[in-house]
């Protein structure tokens, strides 16, 4: 399996640099809502001048990150509008563990597209040489658990280990995956 991924309704690819002048990326990371859940906490993205060189930094250091750590976005087949994005990084002291993200548009949340993406990207994660891989929320982030557990994660505990805040911790092995979507849950 190789990116980009296609499931029925997304494509999960790296950014591009055509990413960085679509106003759809600071939808995206432009937004309180989105990003006030992030961990570790990011400010919002001010406008497009300032998305297009946060893209620019993504795409310039993805070919330097070890697979399958990275970011990436995600867009609708059908139209190929960039919903969300995930990524895949070392979390602290960024030597073993890795943790998935997942960030959707506002008026993108509903649909399943975070589970569905999520689902193929961890997929593709575990052709690699990883055990397990995490997923944190903070306590009353209820989207975000709900999407976690319907991406077949189990809770794991809750900790400060990671970012100084508290956070519940979720998990999945491979074999806890279900298989990738089309059929994805109706609620991220």
């Amino acid at each position: 399996m190789q990116l980009p991924l296609t499931t029925e309704r997304l494509v999960v690819r790296d950014w591009t640099a055509d990413d960085a002048d679509v106003q759809a990326a600071l939808d995206l990371y432009g937004r309180p809502e989105v990003t006030e859940w992030l961990t570790p906490v990011i400010s919002n993205v001010a406008d497009l001048a300032a998305m297009r060189a946060v893209v620019h930094s993504w795409i310039e250091s993805q070919p330097n990150l070890v697979p399958p750590t990275g970011r990436f976005a995600m867009h609708r087949r059908e139209d190929s509008q960039v919903v969300g994005g995930l990524v895949l990084r070392m979390l602290p002291p960024y030597d073993h563990d890795v943790e998935l993200t997942w960030q959707l548009r506002p008026d993108e949340w509903g649909h399943g597209y975070a589970t569905e993406a999520a689902i193929a990207l961890l997929h593709w994660a575990f052709t690699f040489d990883i055990d397990e891989i995490f997923a944190l929320a903070r306590p009353d982030n209820t989207r975000a658990i709900a999407t976690a557990q319907r991406i077949g994660m189990e809770w794991a505990g809750e900790t400060r280990k990671y970012y100084d805040t508290s956070l519940q911790v979720y998990r999945v092995r491979q074999s806890d995956l279900p298989d990738v979507p089309g059929a994805g849950g109706t609620e991220d």
